[in-house]
């Protein structure tokens, strides 16, 4: 009956044509996402202009509500893609290397801010209107910055590292940002500092919530756990955590967890994956669930706060080979004969096993990067990524940027936006102020951090064991306590680091995106809320040329370097070098 409102939807088979279109968009993304990727590293570009082409400014096949479906599980995507980057995270790393991730971050926000202000000249624009283009592009993309790291093989590094916390701290910014917009849009009078200081005490508050939890009360109940399953061994809790699905849904709840959480308090729901990420890797590295067997010594801890349960697992495990061994030379005391050597060898390999079982020696399976390629990563590759990228492409307004007045000024801001950004660099570089005296940011912060330790060492004089007796063996060979030392930081070897940092931190997109679109909308740009959606002030232009330029600009420049790199790294290799062009940033 017409006008009938139905309680459910009704089934209808798509015609041919939605699936042709649906289909070859899905299916071309991803040739164009491999072949690009293979070549210069940034296969995401290529999955930009189809959507470009597919969406709203180009053809217009997929529809409206089609695109709608697309952002939102392209954003599920991004969700997923920064929690693999926190999966991936390196803490220790992240501890020390904590300031220069600052500086870079705020170098990255505060310059770009301040050079947009060039569009009072350049478009005639108001101080608020250059603000709001200032906003748009103060942040960095971590949908981009994550898939350049993961498919340049970066995401481990140092250099990886510092990029992840610099892109994520801007991450936060731009979320402010957002607010900070729609207030200016609704009335002047109802701004407050309110506005500003409750997404940035929220997110400070979130990171602290998190350590606290995990330092204080995740790692108690681990503990508490595996002394239950040491003393059950056979029970259900020990039975349901031997299974990957348990540690798929406990991983899941504190994704989404967090996620929701952040969501409603009022800060970045992506800032809560990336926590997310990080804490199920702190949890893997220090407090895992298959730990050990729930032995009460896995609290005793190292300098930097790790648990020894592999030392005390190896301890274990060689007692039971020593005890295996004297079993062998037994006499039976009732028949006074030797034991069968192959049946105590088949006994004590069950008890080795079953040792292994109970420590979780065979828990690789089980980590957060484990659950994630096995679970989550075909699909965020394949589909979610690819949607994400592509709904980028749908906010390109294409058709109205090609004017002569526009297409000028949008360049320029661009460039003025892209170096910027590339500012950045100067932390990486060797700043030389006269020939006998030269100096890097970075290590300038590293110094004044290893005199702090310096202070609080002579502080712990009378403790039994030096500062650092404890360090991990194998970050010391990677460098790590090279860096946590600022005096012994070695000169850069050359720029690539410096030019990747710088390159990477270009890269702007959803966000920068979403603050354009509501300072649009809002009429901030000149653009009044009864005007027809066809209109499109020119400011909102221009700075959409420069996200749109300086989202180009940084995979393909980052590329080209990481490709450059790969082959000075092959060279290197084949001529018995031990040089590496990213020198001590490129160690993981």
């Amino acid at each position: 009956m017409a006008g009938t409102l139905f309680a459910y939807l009704p089934y209808h088979e798509p015609d041919i044509l939605t699936i042709l279109t649906q289909s070859s968009f899905l299916f071309l993304m991803n040739v164009v996402n491999h072949v690009l990727d293979n070549l210069v590293y940034c296969g995401l570009l290529g999955q930009v202009f189809i959507g470009v082409a597919w969406g709203s400014p180009g053809a217009g096949w997929l529809g409206t509500k089609v695109e709608e479906t697309i952002v939102q599980l392209g954003y599920l995507g991004l969700i997923l893609l920064v929690y693999e980057g926190g999966l991936s995270t390196n803490l220790v790393s992240v501890k020390s290397n904590l300031w220069l991730s600052v500086g870079i971050a705020v170098t990255g926000i505060g310059v770009p801010m301040a050079l947009s202000f060039s569009l009072k000249k350049l478009a005639s624009a108001t101080t608020l209107q250059a603000f709001a283009g200032g906003a748009a592009l103060c942040s960095t993309s971590l949908g981009t910055t994550f898939t350049i790291l993961n498919t340049s093989g970066l995401t481990t590094s140092r250099l990886g590292v510092v990029l992840t916390s610099a892109a994520m701290m801007d991450d936060v910014v731009g979320l402010i940002m957002v607010q900070v917009i729609t207030y200016l849009a609704s009335a002047v009078s109802s701004f407050s500092a309110v506005t500003i200081v409750r997404p940035i005490a929220v997110s400070l508050g979130l990171v602290f919530v998190v350590l606290f939890a995990c330092r204080f009360f995740i790692r108690h109940i681990t503990i508490s756990i595996n002394i239950w399953r040491k003393k059950n061994p056979q029970g259900m809790i020990d039975r349901a955590l031997h299974r990957r699905d348990t540690t798929l849904l406990v991983h899941s709840i504190i994704l989404f967890g967090l996620v929701t959480g952040a969501s409603y308090a009022g800060t970045s729901n992506l800032l809560a994956a990336y926590l997310a990420g990080a804490a199920v890797s702190w949890w893997d590295a220090e407090v895992s669930l298959l730990s050990s067997g729930g032995r009460t010594d896995v609290s005793t801890e190292n300098k930097d706060g790790s648990l020894q349960t592999e030392q005390t697992g190896q301890r274990q495990l060689q007692a039971v080979t020593e005890e295996s061994s004297a079993k062998l030379h037994m006499i039976d005391a009732t028949s006074h004969r030797p034991c069968q050597a192959d049946e105590l060898e088949s006994t004590e390999q069950n008890k080795a096993r079953r040792y292994e079982h109970d420590s979780g020696r065979d828990n690789d399976d089980f980590t957060g990067l484990a659950i994630y390629k096995t679970y989550y990563l075909a699909a965020v590759e394949k589909i979610l990524k690819p949607f994400f990228f592509g709904s980028i492409g749908f906010s390109v307004p294409i058709t109205h940027m090609f004017s002569g007045f526009i297409l000028w000024r949008g360049v320029v801001y661009a460039l003025l936006m892209a170096s910027g950004k590339m500012i950045c660099a100067l932390w990486l570089v060797r700043l030389t102020f006269r020939p006998s005296f030269g100096i890097t940011l970075s290590k300038l912060l590293l110094r004044l951090q290893s005199w702090r330790r310096a202070a609080v060492k002579s502080s712990k004089a009378n403790s039994k064991k030096p500062i650092g007796s404890e360090e991990n063996p194998s970050a010391a060979k990677s460098g790590t306590s090279e860096l946590n030392n600022g005096s012994s930081l070695p000169k850069p070897l050359s720029l690539y680091p410096a030019s990747i940092i710088g390159s990477a931190m270009i890269a702007r997109g959803e966000i920068g995106f979403l603050i354009s679109s509501l300072a649009e909308s809002n009429g901030i740009f000149g653009l009044s809320k009864s005007s027809s959606s066809e209109g499109r002030s020119e400011i909102y232009l221009i700075v959409t040329w420069g996200i749109l330029l300086c989202t180009i600009l940084s995979p393909i420049s980052v590329g080209l370097l990481v490709k450059r790199v790969r082959r000075l790294q092959r060279k290197g290799r084949n001529s018995d070098g031990n040089s590496d062009p990213l020198g001590i940033w490129g160690v993981t």
